[in-house]
């Protein structure tokens, strides 16, 4: 049965750069690489050497705990260069595309009329397992594990994220097959969130249970979605995709083909004219120069995301498998005149009122860029002001402390099995105290994939 959520809780960042709902730019990259390292609980085992050809589809890694999930190729042409790092750990394939995007064939089909186990060796053959996200940890979803239920965000609340309905209002028939097939792999429900405040193009949608969601930001965050919905405990497991991986895996059926492109926004203070590219994961940065200008790399910071919770890539990078955002900031350097003592900043903002900007239009967005404005120091005791920004019942100082401290019973307490970083990333950006908050769950999480496994 629908519901309708209004959370009071969260934050909205007003920043500039907000992409305009146009396609400015197709982009068929000559290079697109491979990541292993986008997937968190990803031991990769290469299947392929320097020179090899390879086919849209075709499997390029294989993890070695379970040899059934993959990564495949998304276009066709020979693998120009394996990327190593320290202690020769596998960072990327890099393909050099020949422009025809030759597909391996794997067969239309109707999702409706398959079981379980042929859906799940078509995810699996086809390379789009990996879009299947397992809660809690944010791991590679386990093929042997039938989930209690399946969630789906249909929109995202970020700072400047890209607009759902334009990148996949048109790909309707795509996400229909996508719940379809999701809807064998477990024994629950799927759970499909969307956009309370405005008409929804999925509202449409068959075979699950849709739910509306009002608020600020992380309303969008499936894991906040989860919290309201059905909130995991100690020995559940759910599985999450985004809405790119929902059509993703609706096209493998529709057409037979691994298709993984997208629309991505190109957003941010220090972006020339934001709009939206087609493109595919694995896209090089350098491919976007156009939107970069002619300002300096180093004083440039290049995120593949959103800006709480992106990953900073730089003007070398790669666009991550998961992203269908890039975010582009000023390198925040130069010092303050006054510091903290300056109450007026009118052209900064601030999500307590500490500067005279709170007397601006709400409308007003403003050119942000990293700089922290302040070093490390001890917490600020006090849940309540992180827990205005957080629609979620946990309590986010204690379970940051916890997971610092590598206490396991209290992280479990607090409520490690319900968040990923992203889920803490707007009490990161209210905190006082410049803690890294979401590196502390991280590192918790980790923490418990090595002592709970």
């Amino acid at each position: 049965m629908s519901q309708t959520f209004v959370l009071k809780k969260g934050l909205n960042i007003p920043i500039a750069g907000e992409a305009e709902l146009r396609v400015s730019k197709t982009i068929a990259p000559c290079i697109v690489a491979v990541r292993p390292t986008d997937f968190k609980g990803f031991l990769p085992r290469l299947l392929v050497k320097e020179g090899d050809s390879v086919l849209c589809g075709s499997p390029v890694v294989a993890d070695k705990q379970n040899a059934d999930i993959l990564l495949t190729s998304p276009v066709s042409g020979t693998v120009k260069e394996i990327v190593r790092g320290e202690k020769r750990k596998l960072l990327a394939i890099l393909i050099e595309s020949d422009g025809e995007r030759k597909c391996v064939d794997f067969g239309v089909k109707d999702a409706a009329t398959l079981d379980a186990g042929q859906i799940r060796q078509a995810l699996l053959e086809s390379g789009l397992w990996p879009w299947l996200v397992q809660r809690p940890y944010g791991i590679l979803a386990d093929p042997d594990v039938r989930p209690r239920d399946i969630f789906v965000s249909t929109f995202s609340t970020a700072p400047l994220a890209a607009d759902a309905a334009f990148c996949f209002g048109s790909e309707l028939a795509a996400a229909q097959a996508g719940i379809c097939a999701l809807s064998k792999l477990t024994d629950g429900k799927v759970y499909v969130g969307l956009d309370g405040n405005g008409q929804s193009p999925f509202a449409g949608l068959k075979h699950c249970e849709l739910n509306f969601f009002r608020g600020q930001h992380p309303v969008g965050n499936v894991g906040v979605q989860i919290s309201h919905i059905a909130p995991i405990r100690k020995g559940e497991t759910v599985w999450t995709v985004s809405m790119a991986g929902l059509v993703a895996i609706g096209k493998l059926f529709t057409t037979g083909r691994y298709d993984v492109r997208r629309k991505v926004a190109v957003t941010g203070p220090m972006t020339i004219q934001p709009s939206y590219v087609d493109a595919l994961p694995g896209l090089p940065m350098k491919e976007l120069a156009a939107f970069f200008g002619n300002t300096p790399a180093e004083q440039l910071r290049v995120v593949s995301g959103d800006a709480l919770s992106g990953q900073t890539v730089g003007a070398d990078g790669y666009l991550g498998f998961f992203d269908n955002q890039v975010t582009i900031l000023r390198e925040g350097t130069e010092p303050e005149l006054l510091g903290w003592i300056n109450p007026i900043r009118a052209r900064q903002f601030s999500a307590d009122r500490s500067y005279f900007s709170w007397l601006m239009p709400k409308s007003r967005k403003y050119a942000m860029d990293t700089n922290l404005h302040g070093g490390a120091r001890a917490f600020l005791m006090n849940d309540g002001y992180y827990g205005r920004v957080l629609p979620m019942d946990i309590f986010p100082v204690f379970l940051a402390k916890a997971c610092l401290a590598g206490d396991i019973e209290k992280m479990e307490k607090f409520g490690i099995y319900e968040v990923l970083p992203e889920d803490l990333a707007t009490c990161e950006f209210v905190d006082p105290s410049k803690n890294n908050i979401q590196a502390m769950i991280e590192q918790g999480i980790d923490l418990m994939l090595k002592e709970m496994a």
